[in-house]
């Protein structure tokens, strides 16, 4: 089983309650995610992953839990990381994966519907996150 740390990078103003959120170009709308190294705690990789994707820092980042119920033969780690500021609306990272990508990045609101365009993976970790907080 592969672990996947994701981290929960809520807006610093927490009203409405937005977590960053991103167009691949080549993968629709996504959250953030990443790959738990052998030497790494899920909270860790979390905060690695936000800033490598987008260029979100963390301050801190605390566990909230892990759900096999995202993707098959995977164990997601979710992670509520602390950001530092100051934040902007929207914008674009350019990621080192896969050869790089630029990724576009906005904040989207854990108290509205998800928007159409998710892959059902994303769907399930978007509500274990609005169930956890």
């Amino acid at each position: 089983m592969r672990d996947i740390a994701c981290p929960v990078g809520l807006h610093l103003d927490g009203v409405p309650r937005r977590i960053a959120a991103f167009e691949h170009p080549q993968a629709g709308l996504q959250l953030v995610k990443g790959g738990v190294a052998a030497d790494e705690r899920p909270e860790q990789a979390a905060a690695r992953a936000l800033f490598e994707e987008s260029g979100l820092e963390t301050r801190a980042a605390i566990y909230l839990g892990s759900s096999t119920d995202i993707a098959p033969e995977t164990r997601w780690h979710f992670s509520l990381c602390q950001l530092a500021g100051p934040l902007r609306p929207k914008w674009q990272h350019l990621c080192a994966d896969d050869g790089g990508h630029l990724f576009r990045f906005y904040w989207l609101d854990l108290d509205a519907p998800l928007p159409e365009g998710f892959a059902p993976p994303y769907a399930r970790a978007f509500e274990w996150i609005k169930a956890a907080l």
